[in-house]
């Protein structure tokens, strides 16, 4: 790998294996935050507001019941199901206080794709917003989870405001189908037994897996990703870096979280590095509501924006967006996805502050590589590494290959995971340590490297990963359905998008029934866009389908 100077004096900055790490778990992170920062505004949704202390407390409490009243042990895993809400790093501060491993999880899951997730995970408890409790009504006798938490959207917001959130969001918008689960125990009712409870702290150790983080990987279906304390401790140290001056703790700044806290770039960016640096985080319920966002945030003068490239595209065209108070701004970090040149180019135009793209997997923290923020930011570039981290580019064997030329993008440093949880991790390591990315990469001349496709099939869209198996899997599973194969294919504003291409079994299927049947069994953003009939699909010589000669096609069309 070749070394650069703007970051070559990072590369001591903290220990590739056992050496000094700031804390020694991320409880005693999250307590010196505290303690440092009492009464400033720790998180803020929906008007509503909490203090540093009173996280550290109502945590504690958290905590405390699940250890006490469930009986919940070190090592026991928790899944955590709600959008940004205050409740969520309440949960999740608390399960790590207690010693149980965190299992982010998105609330839209359809039941199919929760049920593999908890059983794979072995959950003990899971803490669930009542929006989406329907859905685990239809697994939860499936499941190894004993205990549910149930909490409403407006839990937090105060006696008289939370009322009033709850009564519109089930009343008048609908937002919560009935359900029925008998033993689940109210999230406010936890809060309150466990004021009354004693929490033992645990003994953690740095190498204890902290969270599961579940993801498709380089290969097929939905693995979690064992990130342990120390991963996300080095990630921490290492974002710290590389903000550097821009998050001064002597005068509050504001970052606004517009990312679900499950995703992996706003759990450790936002719901960690910003927290220990004291910032006040704005939570974002709903962004995809970009007219209500845009009133939302211009309550705000706030310094760090954090997001995915299509939500930047959706703010740079709403007309209300340029008169926001930008006087603050330090810039906005996109993840997940490309940040398109148009859209960097623009929000520079309308900020006057930078839109820089970051890299990174929810393998490794998640951040590899980033584009500075100050100066020396290359568009069109996924940056450069993290202090500590080696990037580099790999063969199909293993070999490391010289700057200019393409392969696997491969990388090693502390925030890369253990492994995934109870998987054959054969192949997704080069010996040593040099985890496999699964994307096509290189390094140009200027030591900055550049995403240039990705490996095998993965479709990405809005910073999610798509496995076209799953996809495969799901259609095929309709009776009308002989053959389907799916693909990506390019859109301007999720990046990409999902085809499908079906063979009829029977005459009579439509893509009416297609859509509906997709959407009672994925996740929104897995749904294929486009459907496309035909009589056969293109095949090998052994009867296997060649995507490559569709992506080919579709390819043509759009030239």
């Amino acid at each position: 790998m070749t070394s650069f100077p703007w970051y070559k004096n990072y590369s001591d900055a903290i220990p590739h294996q056992l050496g000094s790490l700031e804390f020694s778990s991320l409880p005693e992170l999250f307590e010196t935050a505290c303690k440092k920062f009492g009464d400033r505004i720790a998180f803020e949704n929906i008007g509503a507001k909490i203090t540093y202390r009173e996280v550290d407390r109502l945590s504690t409490n958290f905590a405390a019941y699940l250890q006490k009243e469930l009986g919940l042990k070190k090592g026991d895993r928790i899944a955590i199901q709600m959008p940004n809400l205050l409740q969520f790093p309440i949960a999740m501060i608390g399960s790590m206080k207690a010693g149980l491993i965190v299992v982010n999880t998105n609330p839209l899951y359809t039941p199919r794709e929760m049920e593999h997730q908890f059983k794979d995970a072995g959950i003990s408890a899971i803490v669930i917003v009542s929006n989406f409790a329907h859905n685990l009504e239809q697994i939860k006798d499936k499941i190894p989870a004993k205990h549910i938490i149930v909490t409403d959207m407006g839990d937090m917001l105060g006696l008289v405001k939370g009322a009033i959130v709850n009564f519109v969001v089930k009343n008048i918008k609908k937002l919560v189908p009935a359900y029925s689960l008998p033993n689940a125990i109210s999230f406010k009712s936890v809060l309150a037994k466990g004021a009354s409870l004693q929490l033992t702290k645990p003994t953690i150790d740095v190498e204890d897996v902290a969270v599961l983080q579940y993801t498709g990987g380089t290969t097929g279906i939905s693995k979690g990703a064992q990130l342990s304390h120390r991963n996300i401790i080095a990630h921490n140290m290492m974002i710290s870096h590389w903000f550097g001056p821009l998050l001064n703790p002597s005068e509050q700044q504001i970052v606004i979280t517009a990312l679900p806290l499950y995703h992996i770039f706003a759990f450790s960016v936002n719901g960690v590095l910003m927290f220990h640096k004291g910032l006040r985080n704005v939570l974002i319920t709903n962004p995809r509501d970009i007219p209500g966002f845009v009133k939302e945030i211009k309550k705000y003068q706030f310094a760090i924006i954090t997001g995915v490239n299509t939500l930047f595209n959706g703010l740079i065209n709403n007309p209300d967006f340029a008169s926001c108070d930008f006087s603050k701004l330090k810039g906005a970090v996109g993840g997940g996805m490309a940040v398109q040149d148009v859209v960097a180019i623009k929000w520079q135009e309308i900020t006057k502050s930078p839109l820089v793209e970051g890299y990174g997997l929810s393998e490794t923290s998640p951040v590899l590589c980033c584009n500075p923020l100050t100066g020396n930011h290359k568009r069109g570039t996924i940056g450069i590494p993290m202090p500590s981290t080696e990037v580099a580019i790999f063969d199909d064997e293993g070999n490391q290959l010289p700057q200019g030329e393409t392969g696997e993008i491969c990388a090693r440093g502390p925030q890369v995971m253990k492994g995934y949880w109870e998987k054959d991790n054969e192949g997704v390591f080069f010996s040593p340590d040099w985890f496999r990315t699964g994307d096509i990469g290189l390094m140009d001349t200027d030591g900055y490297f550049k995403i240039v496709d990705r490996k095998k099939d993965m479709i990405k869209v809005s910073g999610f990963n798509v496995f076209p198996n799953e996809i495969e899997n799901v259609l095929a599973g309709h009776p009308k359905v002989l053959e389907v194969a799916a693909i990506g294919v390019a859109d301007p504003k999720s990046g990409e998008v999902i085809k499908a291409f079906i063979v009829k079994k029977d005459q009579s299927l439509t893509e009416e029934e297609l859509k509906k049947f997709c959407h009672e069994n994925m996740t929104n953003y897995k749904v294929p866009k486009y459907f496309e009939f035909r009589t056969e699909l293109p095949k090998t010589n052994v009867g296997k389908i060649l995507r490559r000669t569709l992506k080919e096609e579709e390819a043509k069309k759009a030239v």
